[in-house]
């Protein structure tokens, strides 16, 4: 199905805001820039980083639920465009590099390879980004990037099964299970489902409700488990600590780099 059958966006619903914080001014700062995107005859920027060992299941969600709307521009974006491997060694490009990317009004990012946590320009590219208040959508061990750029003080959020008992030393309040976690605009969620469910709340906020039925018909999302054992509660202890083991020098590694950026801040200069 083309992209141009569908149009997003519904200016004669009421979009209804949920809670910022306590602060009546964010409050209000959100609704009008909320409404803004979603009357604007412009299109949406919706940003993914794309480096080497991007984990393609933890975008693929957000690629495909905004990248079927027709007044959204989609950017993969990553330092240069030349072709990375991704992880599981499918070959992968960004498009735009970060140089030469606009204002995002959307950051994805998903789990990648260890080099990136203690990167220098991914760091400030996503700090650089934050600064004018996108929405951050953090899927998987993509989290951890945001918290090595200082994006996840005093925020609620929550990652994979095996980073999760590293959130806290970000200085946020660590949500465990996987599901979408908001906190203003900062989504965050495990991996895989993550990404979809992160995107379909997205875009029920940016635009509105009716949107995302359409686009969660449109992709036919409506997970039913094989086994039954996708989070650590449905697990169980023995299949959960085999699962920990599994991912350990991978995810451990990305916390301690990603911790060691966040205490650094060297790479801000």
């Amino acid at each position: 199905m083309a992209t141009s059958d569908f149009k997003i966006g519904n200016n004669d619903q009421k979009f209804v805001t949920c809670e910022l914080s306590h602060d009546a001014i964010l409050v209000e700062y959100f609704y009008q820039s909320t409404r803004s995107m979603q009357n604007s005859n412009r299109k949406i920027n919706v940003g993914i980083i794309i480096e080497p060992g991007v984990l393609l299941m933890d975008i693929v969600g957000i690629q495909s639920i905004f990248g079927f709307c027709d007044n959204v521009n989609l950017i993969h974006v990553g330092k240069s465009c030349e072709v990375v491997t991704a992880w599981g060694g499918l070959p992968v490009a960004a498009t735009t590099r970060y140089a030469d990317c606009p204002p995002l009004d959307v950051l994805a990012v998903g789990a990648m390879g260890l080099e990136v946590y203690s990167d220098p320009e991914t760091l400030r590219f996503v700090r650089r980004q934050a600064s004018n208040s996108p929405y951050l959508v953090g899927i998987c061990a993509g989290v951890l990037l945001f918290g090595a750029a200082g994006l996840l003080v005093g925020k609620r959020a929550t990652t994979n099964l095996q980073c999760v008992d590293r959130l806290s030393d970000f200085g946020c309040e660590v949500i465990e299970g996987g599901g979408v976690v908001e906190d203003g605009r900062l989504l965050t969620a495990g991996p895989a489902t993550g990404g979809f469910e992160a995107g379909l709340v997205l875009l029920a906020k940016i635009f509105d409700v009716h949107t995302a039925k359409l686009m969660e018909l449109n992709v036919e999302y409506h997970p039913q488990p094989v086994y039954g054992v996708g989070s650590a509660a449905l697990a169980g202890a023995e299949l959960t600590q085999q699962v920990m083991q599994l991912g350990k020098p991978y995810f451990s590694r990305c916390g301690e780099l990603a911790v060691d950026s966040y205490k650094n801040s060297s790479w801000l200069v």
